[in-house]
Order: structure tokens, then C-alpha cells, then sequence
């Protein structure tokens, strides 16, 4: 996967909303829309450790499988590697448990906050099941409606999680329903990424054959000593 080289631009911490949210994540601005700007076309959440897509309405509204072949296939600034954000099914923090085995219990409804953007709607933007969001902190064009995720729903086949920005409720409705998608990144997209290529077999034999030939020379010399 090709990194941006461009690196920390801004650096902005979000204290947001005079209500006050539970807490404020660090966005840093990554792959600016031009070298060395401000114009910044993701931002890096340190307290998530996703990099969002500063723009949450690049596309209209698309089905489960169209969203995720979306992301799939963003390329910004040569970093590839995009998808729609998880769904945490087991999360506790709802305000909704169904149990679906004696051992699982999921979670649906309101402040769902184990996933990305339900801590996004409700720890950082302040958000609120009668008023929606207070602001967008860095970002533009959240829209008040679904947000689908990446996560399918693991008992009822076809259909796949789904958050809304308009009243925080986290639903799962049937994956051909037409919903938006906001597209993030694991860890930080603007960082450079060391190498960790294997050197090509004929690299291989280019040291085998000097290794040899240094041992040969040793052998000499031990033998004119």
C-alpha cells in the first residue's frame, strides 16, 4: 500500500460544544489537497486510531455492497486501503440488549458508543437523540440520516448495520437499502509506511554469491599463514 509522504499538518484539539461533549478526540489534518497546505482531505482521530475522510458525503446514497466497493476503491493521494467504518454487535453501551444465544447479547438503539461513529455522534460532537449533532468538528457534510458500516449482521443474513447522525440510533436494515457512507482508514494514512519488502530472489543469489567468494578468499589466506 503506497503512503502519502506529506505529514502532520495542523494539529487541532477539539474541546466541542458549550454543552460539552465526554471527552475530545485529537484530529490531526493529514493528505492536503495541495503539498504543504491546509486543505486537508482526511483527518487523523489519535483516540480511535482511524484516519476519517474530511468530506462524510463524497457519494449519494448507495446500497451495503456499493458503499463497501466504494471505499474499497478510494485512492487519495495514493493511499488505498479505505473502508466503511465496524459496528460493534455485542456492545454494552446500548440502550438496547437482545440476547441471541445464551451467550450473546448485541446492542441497537441509542448511545451506542463502542463503535467509531457512535462515539463520534455522542463523546465528540455533542450529540443528542432530539437534536442530532451539535457541530462537525473538522469535518464537512455529515448528513442527518444513515451512515452504513462495514459489519453485516451476523444472525440475520442480508441485512447490515447501519448509525444514524440524525437521532444517534445504531439500527440494521437490508443490505439493498440506499444509505450514505463515510469512508475511514486504519491508523494514521498520512504517515509514511516503513518498507517491509522481501528482497527479489535474484538479490538472494547476488549475496549467496558474494558470501562465497568471501569465504573463499578467508580459506586462501588461513592456508598461506
Amino acid at each position: 500500500m503506497k503512503q502519502h509522504s506529506t505529514r502532520w499538518g495542523l494539529l487541532a484539539v477539539l474541546l466541542l460544544g458549550t454543552m460539552g461533549p465526554a471527552h475530545a478526540d485529537t484530529f490531526v489534518g493529514v493528505l492536503p489537497a495541495t503539498p504543504g497546505g491546509s486543505n486537508y482531505q482526511a483527518y487523523y482521530d489519535s483516540t480511535l486510531n482511524l484516519t476519517l475522510l474530511a468530506n462524510a458525503t463524497i457519494e449519494n446514497y448507495m446500497t451495503w455492497t456499493q458503499a463497501n466497493n466504494w471505499a474499497a476503491g478510494l485512492n487519495i493521494d495514493g493511499v488505498t486501503g479505505w473502508t466503511l467504518p465496524k459496528t460493534n454487535e455485542v456492545d454494552p453501551t446500548c440502550n438496547g440488549q437482545a440476547s441471541i444465544s445464551a451467550t450473546v447479547t448485541i446492542g441497537y438503539g441509542t448511545n451506542c458508543t463502542g463503535s467509531p461513529l457512535g462515539h463520534l455522534f455522542y463523546d465528540v460532537f455533542g450529540g443528542t437523540q432530539t437534536n442530532g449533532i451539535a457541530n462537525e468538528g473538522p469535518f464537512q457534510n455529515i448528513q442527518p440520516t444513515g451512515y452504513w458500516t462495514s459489519t453485516p449482521v451476523s444472525v440475520v443474513p442480508g441485512n447490515a448495520w447501519a448509525f444514524s447522525f440524525f437521532d444517534g440510533t445504531q439500527l440494521f436494515y437490508q443490505d439493498s437499502l440506499r444509505l450514505y457512507a463515510w469512508a475511514v482508514h486504519a491508523g494514521d494514512a498520512g504517515a509514511p509506511q516503513t518498507s517491509t519488502a522481501t528482497p527479489e530472489p535474484g538479490v538472494f543469489s547476488l549475496m549467496l554469491a558474494g558470501l562465497l567468494i568471501v569465504g573463499f578468499a578467508v580459506r586462501r589466506r588461513l592456508k598461506r599463514a
